[in-house]
């Protein structure tokens, strides 16, 4: 009698006689290690021969409440290059210097009676 690989129930067909699953054509379903980049392991099973993740739910804020930056690529820091470091502050006094500079430039009209 064949099992199932996973819960290891019985694959009979109809009447017990026939296998569900076609012999010899499925990959192995073997017992691996997975590797996660903070330093957390595990054993599953799996098809591939290895895993390793990025993020896992022990370090992914979701699971964790802390948040952690997670920068691939340097895409925050080509943000800051390209957009600077833009805070309130900033952008407050960036306004008021446009709107004194206009305000320069634009002569007092006077109204003639």
């Amino acid at each position: 009698m064949n099992l199932c690989l996973i819960c290891g129930s019985s694959v009979a067909g109809p009447g017990g006689r026939t296998p569900i699953v076609k012999p010899n054509i499925h990959p192995e379903y073997k017992e691996i290690t997975v590797h996660c980049a903070c330093g957390a392991s595990w054993q599953t099973r799996s098809t591939s021969k290895e895993l390793h993740l990025d993020i896992c739910s022990q370090c992914h804020p979701f699971f964790t409440g802390r948040q952690k930056l997670i920068d691939t690529e340097g895409r925050v820091d080509r943000f800051t290059k390209k957009f600077g470091a833009q805070t309130v502050e900033k952008k407050k006094i960036a306004a008021k210097a446009v709107k004194d500079a206009k305000t320069k430039k634009a002569p007092a009209k006077k109204k003639s009676a």
